[in-house]
Order: C-alpha cells, then sequence, then structure tokens
C-alpha cells in the first residue's frame, strides 16, 4: 500500500485513501511514505508531471495535519512552468503553505507578474489569486500598480477585473499606502458606473475600504452609490444569475448601503430624496416568509437599510416607520429575527431619540426576558436598560425585580448592576431607591458587588431625612433567619451609625440591636467581622450612659479578639477597646461619620466603561450625548466648590467640577501618530480610591479632609508616597503587556520633573524618552525625546496622548522607526483651559525584535506648572484678602497628618512648586503667607493667596487658608498643596539633568548611582555609556 502511494498516481493514492476507517491506519500509511516522497521530490531528471504529483501528494498530507517542511522550493518553481496544469499546483499550494514573510516567495515576484501583465486570462486570475491569499508588503510595492493597471482595464474580461478588485483590495488592507487616493478618487467614480454586476460588487467592497480610511477624497462616489441603489431597488438591468430568491443582488445592496455610511450627512437635495426614497422601498417591501433563505437576504438589506436611516437622521416620520417594522419583528417566531430585531432597536436608541416611539413596545421587550434563548434575553436587558427614564423606571425595576430571582446565574450579576443604576439614576424618592438596593441583596447577594451597597451607604449617610428609614429597613431585614453576608453588611453599617433614631420603636433598643446583629456573628467572614466589631463600637458609643451589661458583652467580644491573628480584626478590637474605656469623651471620638465628597457614581461609571457599543462605526452619537443626566448626587448640602446647592431628595445634572469624575460625554478621542493631531480634552476616569475612601473610613470617623486627599491621589499629579501604586509614573490604567524592566524609580523620576523642567521621564534597555519644557502663562512648549539605545531599529513606535479635561494638547509627528543609536524629536503643545490637578497620560509602545512593549506614563504638566511667583506687599495682600469673604472664594481647612518640617523647610517646599513666600505680612512668626499668579484660558491671570498657621507644640497638623478669585481654583489649589504637606515629594532623589546638546541621546540623563549595586550592575554602567 505504502510502495503504492509513493510511486502511484494521484488516483491510486486517494482511491487508498477511501478504505482507511481509522486514524491508525492513516498514521500507517504516511508514517513511512514522507521520507520517502522526500527522496522522490528530490532526483534529478524528474519530468514535469511527476513534479506535480509529488506536489499534490505534499500538499494533501500537509492538509491532514501533518507538519510539512520539504518541497516549498519545488511548488514555487512549477508556476514559471508553461502548461497550466503544473502552473495552478505551484500557485495553489505556494499560496497554502508560504506566507507573506517567507523568502522562497522573492523568487516568485517576477513570475507573478510576468502572469498579471500577460495575455492569458487564465494565468492572470492564478497570479491575482496567489497574491490576494498571501498579501505582503513586497507584493504590494511590487505589483500593485500591474494590479490596478488590471482593475481599470476596458481590455480585460470582467473575470479578471473582478479579482484584481478583490486582489487590490486585500493589498489595501495589508498597506493602505500603495493606493494613491489623490490618483484613485475619479477611477473609483468610473468603476461605479460599471454594469457588471461581479466586478461592480467586488468594486463596492474596495470603495468601502477606502472611504473607511478617508471619505473626503470619496465624495464624488457618494451619488454613484445612491444610483447603484436605485437601479437595485427597481430590478432594472440585473441578469438572473444575481438575483437571490427573488432579491436583486442583495449582497451588492448591502456593501453599497455600508459604503454610504461612512459619509458624512448628504446634503444634495436630490441625491437624500433619491436615497430616502430607495430606503422607504426596502422598508415597505421587506416581510417576513416562510423561505430561510429569502428570509435572510431580505433581512439582511433590511437591517442595513435601518443603519443607513439612523446615519442619515431621517425623519421621524420614517424613524416611526422602522419602529414599527422592528416591532413587528420582536414577536416573530424566527428566534435570529427576534434577535436583530431588538438589537436594532437598542442601537436606535443609542444615536436619536426615539424613545417614546419604542416604549409602546415594553410589554413586549419585557416578555423577551423570559425568552428561551439567552442571547435574546441579553438582548431585551440591554434595550430595557437603554430605554428607561423617569417616566418608566418604576415599572422596569420592579420587572428586573421580579426576574432576578429565575434569571440564569450568567446574567445576575449584569442584571443587578443595571437595576442598581436605574435606581439611582431615575429613583421618584431616595426611600424608594433603598427599597431597590435592599431587595436586590437579598435576592441576588452573590452577584451584587460591593460598589452596589458602598453607593447606597454613602446617600443614606448624605441624607439626614432618610436615615431613620434606612435603619427601620435594616432591622427589618435582619428579622430573617438566613439573610446574605452582604446584608448583614450594609445593615450592621446603617444600623451602627443611625440605630440611635429607632430607640423609640420597639424593639429597637441597643441592646436589642446589638443582639439581632450578634446572631449573624459566627456565619460570616473575617472582611464583615470588622465591620461589626466597628458596629459594637458605635452602639456602645450611642449608648450613653452605658448599659453595664451590654457593656461588658461588648468588651469580652474586643477582649477575645485582642489576640486574632487577622491583623485588621486584631487592631480594630484593641483600639475600640481602649476607646470604649474613655466614657463620654467616646461621643467626641465615634462621631458619626461626615458627609462623603460629591461625585459621579461609580455605578454608572463602571456601567460606561464595560458597555460595547453595538452599532457600526457610523453610530457614534451616543443617546446620552443628547441627553441631560438626572443621576441622584450624593449629597444635600453646600459644595465647597461653589456649585449650587440641592434639596436632599432633588434630582440634578452631575456637577462638571474636576473634583468630581466627568461625563463620558465630553471625552476626546486621542489619536494614534502620523498625522498632526489635536488632541480633545479627555477626562480622567472615577477614583481609584472611592472604594478604599469608604471601607477606610468604616472603622473611625477620620479627618474629613483624608477621603478627599486619598480620593484625588490617583489623578493628581503629585500626591501619594513615591513607594505607594497612586505615586507611580506609570498610568495604572490597565495591565501592561510589556516585560522590559524599567531602569531608575520612574516615579522618582516623574516627581522630579515636576519640580523642573528637564529631564529623563523613563528609560529601559531599548529606549529612553526625556523631556524639555517651557512654560508661559497657561501656554506650555514641550519636546518629548524618543532615543534609540541598540544597534537595531525600533520599529512601530506609536505615542498617544490622552489628556484629562482641563488641558488642550497637541502632539507633531512621531515616526513610525527610529534608527539605531539615533533620536527624534516630538514637539508637544499644551494649553491649559481651567484649574485641575489631574494629568495627562503618555501611552506609548514600541516593537523590538519580535517584542512589543507598551507602557503609560504620566506627563508632568501639573498644577504648578501654570504658576508664576508674585511677591505681594501688605498694601496689595490685605484689601484682596478682605475682599475674597468666605466660601467658595476662599476656603479653610485644618490639615492633619503633616509631615513636620521647619517653617524655612515649608518656605523652601512651597518655593520649589512656584509659590512664594511673603515675610512679615502675618504678625504672628508662626505663620507662613504665600502668594503665586495662577494662569489658564478660562481665568486668565488670577492671584492667588494662601495662608498656614502652625502650632509648634504639633508640627503634624495646621489650618491653611486659599483664596482666589475663582471657586474651582480655590479648592484645587487647596487640595493641591494639602497633598504636598501630606507627602512631600524629594527632589534631591531624582535623576540630574544634564543639557541636551551635550548628550546625543536627548535631553537630561539621570546621574549613575552612588551604591555598590548599581555600579556593579552591567546594565547600568551600559546605559551610562550611552
Amino acid at each position: 500500500m505504502q510502495a503504492n502511494y509513493v510511486s502511484g498516481g494521484c488516483g491510486i493514492s486517494l482511491m487508498t485513501l477511501l478504505q482507511i476507517n481509522v486514524h491508525q491506519s492513516e498514521t500507517g500509511l504516511f508514517g513511512t511514505p514522507i521520507p520517502d516522497l522526500f527522496d522522490h521530490m528530490f532526483q534529478a531528471g524528474l519530468t514535469p508531471y511527476e513534479k506535480k504529483k509529488y506536489v499534490w501528494k505534499m500538499l494533501y498530507i500537509y492538509m491532514l495535519g501533518y507538519d510539512v517542511d520539504f518541497g516549498h522550493m519545488e511548488a514555487v518553481s512549477l508556476i514559471s512552468a508553461p502548461k497550466y496544469p503544473e502552473k495552478q499546483v505551484g500557485y495553489l499550494v505556494t499560496s497554502t503553505l508560504l506566507n507573506e514573510n517567507h523568502d522562497f516567495l522573492r523568487l516568485a515576484i517576477n513570475t507573478v507578474r510576468n502572469d498579471i501583465i500577460g495575455r492569458n486570462e487564465t494565468f492572470q486570475c492564478l497570479a491575482l489569486t496567489l497574491v490576494g491569499n498571501i498579501g505582503g508588503r513586497e507584493f504590494a510595492e511590487s505589483l500593485a500598480p500591474d494590479v490596478q493597471k488590471l482593475l481599470i482595464s476596458s481590455s480585460c474580461r470582467p473575470l479578471v477585473r473582478k479579482k484584481a478588485a478583490l486582489c487590490l483590495l486585500r493589498l489595501f488592507r495589508k498597506n493602505p499606502d500603495v493606493v494613491n487616493v489623490d490618483g484613485w478618487s475619479d477611477r473609483m467614480t468610473q468603476l461605479l458606473d460599471e454594469r457588471d454586476l461581479g466586478v461592480l460588487t467586488s468594486s463596492v467592497s474596495l470603495l468601502v475600504a477606502l472611504v473607511s480610511n478617508n471619505h473626503d477624497s470619496y465624495l464624488s462616489c457618494l451619488p454613484k452609490c445612491v444610483k447603484i441603489l436605485e437601479r437595485l431597488a427597481r430590478n432594472q438591468d440585473v441578469p438572473q444569475e444575481y438575483t437571490y430568491y427573488g432579491i436583486p443582488s442583495p449582497w451588492l445592496q448591502v456593501k453599497t448601503m455600508r459604503a454610504l455610511q461612512y459619509f458624512p450627512t448628504i446634503e444634495d437635495p436630490n441625491t437624500r430624496r433619491s436615497l430616502f426614497e430607495v430606503l422607504q422601498r426596502i422598508l415597505m417591501g421587506t416581510d417576513v416568509v416562510k423561505n430561510v433563505n429569502k428570509n435572510n437576504a431580505s433581512h439582511a438589506v433590511l437591517f442595513e437599510a435601518l443603519a443607513l436611516v439612523m446615519h442619515l437622521d431621517a425623519e421621524k416620520e420614517m424613524m416611526s416607520q422602522c419602529v414599527a417594522l422592528l416591532g413587528k419583528f420582536i414577536v416573530v417566531r424566527e428566534p435570529n429575527i427576534r434577535y436583530l430585531g431588538l438589537e436594532n432597536m437598542t442601537r436606535m436608541l443609542m444615536v436619536m431619540d426615539v424613545q417614546d416611539i419604542i416604549k409602546r413596545h415594553q410589554a413586549q421587550i419585557i416578555t423577551s426576558l423570559k425568552d428561551p434563548d439567552i442571547s435574546i434575553r441579553r438582548r431585551a436587558l440591554d434595550l430595557l436598560y437603554s430605554m428607561c427614564d423617569i417616566s418608566n423606571a418604576k415599572d422596569i425595576v420592579e420587572e428586573l425585580l421580579q426576574y432576578l430571582s429565575t434569571a440564569d446565574f450568567a446574567m445576575r450579576e449584569e442584571l443587578s448592576l443595571k437595576a442598581a443604576i436605574l435606581a439611582e439614576k431615575f429613583a421618584p424618592d431616595l426611600s424608594w431607591y433603598v427599597d431597590v438596593i435592599l431587595q436586590l441583596i437579598d435576592k441576588a447577594g452573590d452577584f451584587v458587588s460591593d460598589d452596589i451597597w458602598f453607593r447606597v451607604v454613602q446617600f443614606v449617610t448624605n441624607n439626614e431625612d432618610l436615615q431613620p428609614y434606612a435603619a427601620l429597613k435594616a432591622r427589618e431585614y435582619l428579622d430573617k433567619p438566613a439573610i446574605h453576608e452582604t446584608m448583614v453588611k450594609v445593615s450592621a453599617y446603617i444600623l451602627g451609625e443611625y440605630s440611635h433614631l429607632l430607640n423609640r420603636r420597639p424593639g429597637c433598643s441597643p441592646k436589642e440591636i446589638f443582639s439581632i446583629i450578634h446572631e449573624k456573628f459566627p456565619t460570616v467572614s473575617t472582611s464583615t467581622v470588622a465591620i461589626l466589631l466597628s458596629t459594637y463600637a458605635k452602639i456602645l458609643m450611642h449608648t450613653q450612659p452605658p448599659d453595664p451589661e451590654l457593656q461588658n458583652q461588648i468588651w469580652e467580644i474586643f477582649t477575645k479578639y485582642e489576640s486574632c491573628i487577622d491583623v485588621e480584626i486584631q487592631q480594630r478590637a484593641a483600639e475600640y477597646f481602649a476607646l470604649s474605656r474613655k466614657g463620654a469623651a467616646l461621643m467626641d471620638i465615634l462621631a458619626e461619620m461626615p458627609k462623603f465628597p460629591e461625585r459621579q457614581s461609580s455605578l454608572i461609571k463602571k456601567a460606561e466603561d464595560t458597555e460595547a457599543d453595538t452599532a457600526e462605526q457610523s453610530a457614534i452619537k451616543l443617546r446620552t450625548q443628547q441627553q441631560t443626566s438626572n443621576a441622584l448626587v450624593l449629597t444635600d448640602q453646600h459644595p465647597a466648590n461653589g456649585t449650587t446647592p440641592v434639596g436632599p431628595l432633588s434630582l440634578v445634572k452631575m456637577p462638571s467640577m474636576n473634583n468630581v469624575d466627568h461625563n463620558l460625554a465630553d471625552q476626546g478621542v486621542a489619536q494614534a501618530n502620523g498625522t498632526l493631531t489635536v488632541v480633545d480634552p479627555q477626562p480622567p476616569g472615577p477614583s481609584a480610591n472611592v472604594i478604599g475612601d469608604l471601607l477606610g473610613s468604616l472603622a473611625i470617623g477620620g479627618p474629613p479632609g483624608t477621603a478627599t486627599q486619598t480620593e484625588h491621589n490617583s489623578g493628581s499629579g503629585l500626591g501619594g508616597a513615591p513607594d505607594t501604586e497612586d505615586a507611580l509614573a506609570i498610568a495604572p490604567i490597565e495591565e501592561h503587556t510589556n516585560t522590559v524592566q524599567p531602569i531608575g524609580d520612574i516615579a522618582e523620576r516623574f516627581l522630579a520633573l515636576c519640580l523642573k523642567d528637564s529631564g529623563v521621564l523613563y528609560e529601559d534597555p531599548h529606549i529612553q524618552i526625556g523631556i524639555k519644557a517651557d512654560w508661559r502663562g497657561h501656554h506650555g512648549q514641550l519636546v518629548l525625546f524618543l532615543g534609540n539605545k541598540n544597534t537595531a531599529p525600533l520599529v512601530a513606535v506609536q505615542a498617544l496622548i490622552l489628556p484629562p479635561a482641563h488641558l488642550r494638547m497637541e502632539l507633531s509627528l512621531v515616526p513610525e522607526t527610529i534608527p539605531p543609536r539615533a533620536q527624534v524629536q516630538c514637539p508637544l503643545e499644551v494649553v491649559n483651559l481651567r484649574p485641575s490637578r489631574d494629568v495627562a497620560v503618555l501611552d506609548f509602545s514600541y516593537k523590538f525584535g519580535t517584542q512589543v512593549f507598551n507602557f503609560k506614563l504620566r506627563l508632568p504638566a501639573t498644577l504648578n506648572k501654570f504658576l508664576q511667583l508674585i511677591t505681594v506687599s501688605a498694601e496689595d495682600f490685605f484689601p484682596q484678602w478682605r475682599s475674597l469673604s468666605g466660601p467658595p472664594l476662599k476656603l479653610q481647612e485644618v490639615v492633619r497628618g503633616v509631615r513636620p518640617m521647619s517653617l524655612v523647610e515649608m518656605a523652601n517646599l512651597f518655593n520649589s512648586f512656584r509659590l512664594i513666600v511673603c515675610p512679615g505680612l502675618d504678625p504672628n512668626a508662626n505663620n507662613v503667607v504665600a502668594s503665586t499668579t495662577f494662569y489658564s484660558e478660562s481665568t486668565r491671570a488670577m492671584l492667588c493667596l494662601v495662608r498656614i498657621e502652625t502650632d509648634p507644640a504639633d508640627r503634624t497638623q495646621l489650618r491653611m487658608t486659599v483664596a482666589s478669585g475663582d471657586p474651582t481654583l480655590t479648592f484645587e489649589l487647596k487640595e493641591f498643596i494639602k497633598e504636598q504637606l501630606i507627602s512631600i515629594p524629594t527632589a534631591s532623589r531624582a535623576p540630574s539633568p544634564v543639557p541636551p546638546h551635550t548628550q546625543p541621546m536627548g535631553p537630561p540623563q539621570a546621574q549613575p548611582s552612588s551604591s555598590p549595586a548599581a555600579v556593579s550592575d552591567p546594565g547600568a554602567i551600559l546605559a551610562g555609556l550611552l
């Protein structure tokens, strides 16, 4: 059998294979013939037929999954054979076995080009198929002009031109620069006049790729596309072979409408009217039939037409017709059509205001939640979430709560999150919101994230009218025999803070509250034990004078857990036990939690970050950008930043101050390098420490300023110690893909550049990134120095700027390749729009060898860079100081946890951040008065005054007063100074600068460390030499 396989023809081999029934027999057949085939292929004097036969067998062995690493050259050599059978085998096997980087392909380029420009149409088709399958830069550069000539040639048959269009499409996708945009716009317009539908379909496929890259250059093709749709809609001059179940060329219709979605809104009234007539015909002529194939084709055209209608912002009458059509689709028996109907309804909500029309189908959408197909249930959930507003929120949320008990486990987490967000955004009153969240926790505790119960705690804390009601509901849930641990957490926290408000109710005395909570104690985890200990301390604090029996019970628990192996529990137990012995002073020590600072909901931000946009690229206008948010704010007090106060149960728009998370609708889009890019401001994400703030405050109510400082550390330019995660210059936005080890301390480099204007921002064994900056007023001129330290080039270099909302940044061209041992300079323009402590991020990536490295670095465009020193005399200071009377223009705060320092050290610290100390203005020698001028586009040049009152007996606390003519500036500058006083970045440890013109590798270099490890480290020595 084996001998027949090697020496016999293809027919014998196939007959042999057809007789094989098990894999072992196949392995036995191909085990020894592969070496024999190898020997036969390299015999001298093989005839073309024998060579073709052996290459066929080699291909078949490869198709069966066996490794074939020989015979490639023989396959390539068959391409140059003069006869079709051998040439066909050569092209087929080469396109199957070789990829675009294979060295043997270079040997075939001339032969392939000769076949393309030759007169034999069969050979042309073979060559175009090979080029289209393999692609590759070398093929594109060598053969793209010849392929273009074939496409526009009037002497070639449609079969060849169709393959030429698809081949050019493949080359363009791999290498967009092979198509000259200026020269091809007119040619594409001519190709759209083609009468042959095969060539036209391939040409429109090419057009879709071209306009997706640059639609402005192909605006002349827009009327042609409309004419194509008119021709197909009226079934004019459409051959029978291109009619699929009575539908004229549905593939061409879909591609043409897809191309139109890349163009802006059509301005020409005649063209627009013609297009809408075609779309109207498609909408009216589509219905559900029994034939599955016809259904698939007609609905493919229909849903693409709906996408085009959404893109064109059609009149409301047509939109109503579209929604009515989709309403019929979501009730049909075919699940695929139901799915597409729900998905397209969701997409319509995202791009236009048709919410009132879609609400008519709310009952059917809710019914879809119980569909047997989970994908349909997910789409129904997405649609309900998108269509919810203040008018139908209660109905939708109640349906979601009812469905939660029977929902799939795979959907419960998403369902819980969306129900919580809807309850928060559209709550008619806060008591209803509390009821919804507690029901969520009760029904699906395992799937309710900590963010949800953190949020309800924040609302209860910030609204005094809500506290008795929340405490009563928490008490009712604790009466249940079995509740989820998350319910224990939230109930214990609320009752610990506010159970004293229920003292007059039966069953709500401190002793009874303690007993019902302590019943859950044996079943909870370690993290919940810590919360319960805090609750016991709070209950004891509210019981004044203390109940001896209750006090002894709680003391016994504290004493028991003073020796707990868990450090957190041990510390809490020991501290609470010591504090509880202070008697009446306990009321001041364990006072109620202060109100949380105003901030956007972390739940809403989380949903926006994880929500995938299912619309096409044309549907880029989100419905959330067209409507004002009704999200509940977190506070009912007068905020420090001067925004309008709200009532405890009010629904207000989320504030846009940058100490609060910004709405995603204001986000800019960072562009990749390659063009001169103006980057719109991009707001930061939510504070990384929102959860940490709340949990950290559950034990003891610390100073109010601590939570604010912790919250903003992740986004601030300089806050945080150098050895903490928040202080890292590599921004903790996502997991890093690079595995290279940076040279030097990145955090220290960043902090050093915050104090000076030139230095090294980042360095690894391959690249060094330096910065040199010049700051004048609210403008900044930065230069990024990118130095290649290797003897090989760095390729695929990309730099993206992710700016915060208050900065407008413009990065010039960044080359894709940095030559060996060379340096490139990339200017970066910065304009400060308004006060903020947030910093921009540089997303940088490059490829060295086969590895791609990516990292994100914070740029030192911090608030202090827009300050300028100005000395103020007593005659100027006191009138300004008196004119700024009280919040929000003048803010005062007691700052605790300050690093002890002398007044001279504090003055030097202020000077390093461009705040000049004005001696002699304050009669108290222990106080410090400083002044500076802040520059931004909104405030222009604005004087800022600072007064620090210190206590010589306790240098760890001080009182700070900051005043300016802008409330946002006052708040941001106060927080900025507070961060520096609590954690001071040390400039002495930063790298020392060297003038850029003295080193070929870029701006200031880091001085070698004096430590023995650095001296003996070969990497450090090499870095120093470079």
